[in-house]
C-alpha cells in the first residue's frame, strides 16, 4: 500500500542512502512543473486529512492490533509478490514467496503473525513495475500522482495492475473492499508518523530523488537497508507479531 507522498521503504532508502542519489541533471523529469502542482495538492491533503486521520488512529488503536494490521497487509502483497516472482521467471523468489503466503495465511491466522520472517524466509518485494522492467518496457518520465505520489509512467502502469490484481479486489461488496483499502492507506501513514520532521531543503527534489534511487536499487537486486520507521512508534516495537 502507497501514501500520499512516499511510502516507509522510500523514506528509509531516503534518509539511508540519499548521499549517493541521482544527481539533478540524470533525472528523467520534463514534467515538473505539472509534478509540483501536484506534490502540492499531495502535501496539503497529507497535512489536513492523512496525518490527522492516522493520528486518531494510532491514539485509538493498540499496538498490537495495529502490527496485526499491518502484517495482513504485508500478506496481502506477499501474494502479489508471488504472482510478479513468476512472472519475471525468479524461481526461489517464487518459491519463498509462496511459503510466506501459506505459512502465515495458516499458523500466521490470516496473516495476522508474521511466522515466515521468524523461520527464515524473507520476503522478495516486488511488484508489477519491476516485472515491466524485466520484459523490457522503458521507464519513462518520472511523475507524481495524485495520492500515490512518486512514480514513473513504467512503474504507474504497474501499480494499476497490481491494484486490479490484489487480494482485496476479490471482495465483492464494494463498500467492505474500499473500507479494507482505506484501512490499508491509514496503516501506511501511520507507519510514517514523525518520518517528515526528517526530512529538509527541496522535498520535492529530496523524495524524487530517492523514489528512484529506490527503484534503481530494487532493479538491480541491491538490498534495501533496514527499514528504521518503525521507532517512530515507541509501542511498534513489539516482537509479539
Amino acid at each position: 500500500m502507497h501514501m500520499f507522498a512516499s511510502s516507509r521503504a522510500l523514506l528509509t532508502v531516503a534518509l539511508i542512502i540519499l548521499p549517493a542519489f541521482v544527481s539533478a541533471e540524470a533525472v528523467d523529469d520534463p514534467w515538473q512543473p505539472m509534478n509540483r502542482v501536484v506534490f502540492d495538492f499531495n502535501e496539503t491533503a497529507d497535512e489536513w486529512v492523512a496525518t490527522p486521520v492516522a493520528e486518531a488512529y494510532v491514539a485509538v488503536t493498540p499496538s498490537l492490533i495495529r502490527r496485526g494490521v499491518s502484517n495482513v497487509f504485508d500478506n496481502f502483497e506477499d501474494v502479489n509478490g508471488v504472482v510478479n516472482a513468476l512472472l519475471q521467471a525468479k524461481v526461489p523468489e517464487t518459491a519463498t514467496n509462496l511459503v510466506r503466503v501459506v505459512l502465515n495465511s495458516t499458523l500466521g491466522l490470516l496473516g495476522l503473525f508474521d511466522v515466515a520472517t521468524g523461520m527464515g524466509f524473507e520476503r522478495y518485494d516486488t511488484d508489477f513495475g519491476q516485472t515491466l522492467a524485466v520484459w523490457g518496457v522503458p521507464q519513462g518520465p518520472y511523475v507524481v500522482l495524485p495520492i500515490l505520489g512518486p512514480n514513473t509512467v513504467r512503474s504507474s502502469v504497474g501499480e494499476g495492475v497490481d491494484a486490479y490484481a490484489s487480494v482485496t479486489t476479490a471482495i465483492d461488496d464494494v463498500e467492505t473492499q474500499w473500507g479494507v483499502r482505506t484501512l490499508g492507506l491509514i496503516d501506511t501513514r501511520a507507519s510514517l508518523l514523525g518520518a517528515n520532521d526528517l526530512l529538509s531543503g527541496d522535498r520535492y527534489i529530496f523524495l524524487r530523488d530517492a523514489y528512484l534511487q529506490r527503484r534503481q536499487a530494487q532493479l538491480s537486486g541491491e538490498t534495501e537497508p533496514k527499514d528504521t520507521f518503525s521507532d517512530f512508534d515507541d509501542d511498534w516495537e513489539s516482537d509479539d507479531f
